[in-house]
């Protein structure tokens, strides 16, 4: 019963890696020579998101929200939304590095996954 159990597993982590591996596809433009770039849209100086951009909005999300990004959990994200309250609105996702517990590692972990809206 066991080894079934262990095909199932490695049959839902493939199927979720092919899943991931389409998405991440999908979300990204080809430029000319194949290389891949992230369409973004600068106004004023913060980046903002297209129309239907899935990326969590950093001056808008809760702290149940932010707790699900990858490394960030439940007590970084109560200082995230802290940060925000005391200080206002967010001006770059780069900003997140003022908050303690965020280094340039952990941002660019979380980068691609949050944006700045409008």
């Amino acid at each position: 019963m066991s080894a079934f159990r262990a095909e199932r597993a490695i049959v839902f982590v493939c199927a979720l890696a092919i899943v991931f591996a389409a998405g991440y596809s999908l979300g990204r433009a080809r430029t000319e020579d194949d290389s891949a770039v992230l369409v973004t849209v600068q106004r004023g100086g913060a980046e903002t998101a297209p129309p239907g951009d899935a990326r969590l909005d950093l001056n808008a999300a809760t702290a149940a929200q932010l707790a699900a990004l990858p490394g960030i959990g439940d007590a970084l994200a109560a200082r995230i939304v802290a940060y925000r309250e005391e200080h206002g609105a967010f001006a770059s996702v780069e900003e997140l590095t003022d908050v303690s517990g965020i280094g340039e590692g952990k941002l660019e972990t979380i980068r691609t996954l949050v944006r700045i809206g409008e």
